[in-house]
């Protein structure tokens, strides 16, 4: 039982310590600061000009901060939008970056969306189906359909699962590979900011790591389910 409750703690931690430190990074670099030129949706906008990515716009949202491939919009929080501080152009920065990613048709970024995608559709015919399933499993006494029940409903979090993995990569690029490249080549940050940019950067590319150890955790229920 000990053990349990002791186990029980630590998945609980390893899920909410990424956010928490997040979170909690983004607010300590989130203080106005009247050395640093451009606020975030400025920053954005110099970017886009600079970076020749006709069409994107930039936004504010009620949501976190994206990109939005569909619409082409980099939409950013209230709280980087008109802020002018080390958070607010750092991630301004990394979803730009993701604008690039989708500019130079990057594989992994490209991967992403479609494995986004093939998530969205498997859970919502999943969703369907759990609710026609077991209608029709009733009516026909079939034995085999709460198996494909079980089955769809495991499909549809292992797809998941595999989104939210495929997304960690493309935000590592985004940030180091796009974002601070950008910073520091362009000399929007001064060399003693780099350090705490580079915790804003790691901290805004591992958004996805409590989500997806979420969707791990979920897919392991559903197997020790099937071995019983």
């Amino acid at each position: 039982m000990a053990l349990a409750v002791f186990g029980a703690i630590i998945l609980i931690g390893l899920l909410l310590v990424p956010q928490l430190w997040s979170n909690a990074l983004m607010t300590r670099y989130g203080k106005e600061r009247a050395d640093i030129q451009y606020t975030g949706q400025e920053f954005a906008r110099h970017l886009i000009q600079e970076q020749d990515l006709t069409g994107v716009s930039v936004e504010l949202t009620s949501q976190g901060d994206h990109y939005d491939h569909i619409t082409k919009t980099v939409r950013l929080s209230q709280a980087n939008y008109n802020s002018r501080s080390l958070t607010a152009i750092a991630v301004a920065a990394h979803e730009v970056g993701h604008a690039i990613q989708h500019k130079e048709q990057d594989s992994r970024f490209m991967l992403r969306d479609r494995v986004v995608r093939m998530a969205a559709a498997t859970e919502h015919y999943g969703s369907f189906a759990f609710v026609a399933i077991p209608i029709l499993a009733l009516a026909t006494r079939s034995h085999i359909l709460p198996i494909i029940s079980f089955l769809v409903g495991f499909s549809s979090m292992a797809a998941t699962t595999i989104a939210h993995l495929s997304t960690l990569p493309v935000e590592m690029d985004a940030s180091f590979n796009r974002a601070l490249p950008l910073l520091k080549q362009g000399g929007y940050i001064e060399q003693k900011d780099e350090r705490a940019v580079y915790k804003i950067l790691k901290a805004a590319a591992y958004t996805y790591v409590a989500a997806s150890l979420t969707s791990l955790l979920n897919v392991w229920r559903w197997l020790k389910m099937m071995r019983r």
